[in-house]
């Protein structure tokens, strides 16, 4: 079974919950899937971090 974290309800589903669109995943257990939001946000600050550097460099168009 997989599991997912449903940005509408802020909770973690199984296979049968909300539509795709509001959810994060999947996820192999629901402890994984219980941190969706805070592994989204570490991404994007690491992405932020990236192009912050990439513009530095110039390499903007």
């Amino acid at each position: 079974m997989a599991y997912w974290w449903c940005t509408d309800h802020n909770t973690v589903e199984g296979d049968s919950g909300c539509r795709a669109e509001v959810r994060l995943g999947p996820y192999p257990t629901e402890e994984a899937a219980s941190h969706a939001l805070s592994n989204v946000a570490e991404r994007n600050k690491e992405q932020d971090a990236k192009d912050e550097a990439w513009e530095e460099r110039g390499e903007r168009t």
